[in-house]
């Protein structure tokens, strides 16, 4: 129970730092929904939709739809690929983006820890602007403390974006630091709850967000 409160606690502060605008500092949450089906010992597909407010969570911003599969190649490497379809508010409209992609994950296990790297390649199209690539690489450490029979589990990650394109050079313009916990909620629902710190470049400027998550996962 002092881990839980420990990482309890942790989250409280850091969700304290909020401050109230949309710009620099604003506080935003996000859900995201995921159902994982089963296909065969090596492969499944995921489907996904989230939801996202900003503004001090009072303006609905963002909104996705993603299909994907994933196939274990060896307890070390995973690949996969699959499609992102987004709204997002620009300008007082919901704008479209197509992104296809494809994943790598390699993995490793050692003394109860779990770390994983995700290597993701996007393309993403508009209708509104040129379109772009994007490369996103995310760590991922699961601690090896299970809690309660809920089986709750810390952990924290760091995602990286890179952006590139014809008319652009290649640009680090976004980071995303996050600690959350995991927890099975019965044998085939997981759910997590998170603070994340997202850090974004637009011309030359960073702006911080501060973000409370959520996520359900259905598995099959």
């Amino acid at each position: 129970m002092k881990k839980l409160n420990f990482c309890l606690i942790g989250l409280i502060l850091a969700l304290t730092t909020c401050a109230h605008a949309w710009d620099d500092h604003d506080f935003q949450v996000w859900n995201t929904d995921t159902q994982d089906f089963k296909l065969n010992k090596k492969l499944k597909a995921t489907l996904e939709e989230e939801f996202r407010w900003a503004d001090n969570a009072s303006i609905f911003y963002y909104h996705h739809y993603d299909i994907g599969v994933s196939y274990v190649v060896n307890k070390y490497l995973a690949v996969g690929g699959g499609y992102r379809h987004i709204y997002e508010l620009r300008k007082g409209k919901f704008k479209l983006e197509n992104d296809p992609y494809m994943t790598a994950t390699l993995s490793v296990e050692k003394r109860g820890f779990s770390l994983d790297s995700r290597n993701r390649l996007e393309y993403r199209h508009f209708d509104y602007q040129d379109d772009l690539w994007r490369y996103r690489n995310k760590f991922t450490l699961k601690f090896p403390w299970k809690i309660t029979k809920l089986e709750i589990q810390p952990y924290v990650s760091n995602e990286i974006f890179v952006v590139f394109g014809d008319n652009i050079k290649s640009d680090f313009n976004q980071n995303r630091f996050s600690a959350g916990l995991g927890m099975k909620l019965t044998k085939n629902i997981k759910a997590e709850i998170y603070y994340m710190l997202q850090s974004s470049k637009s011309s030359d400027i960073w702006k911080d967000t501060n973000i409370l998550g959520t996520k359900i996962k259905l598995a099959f």
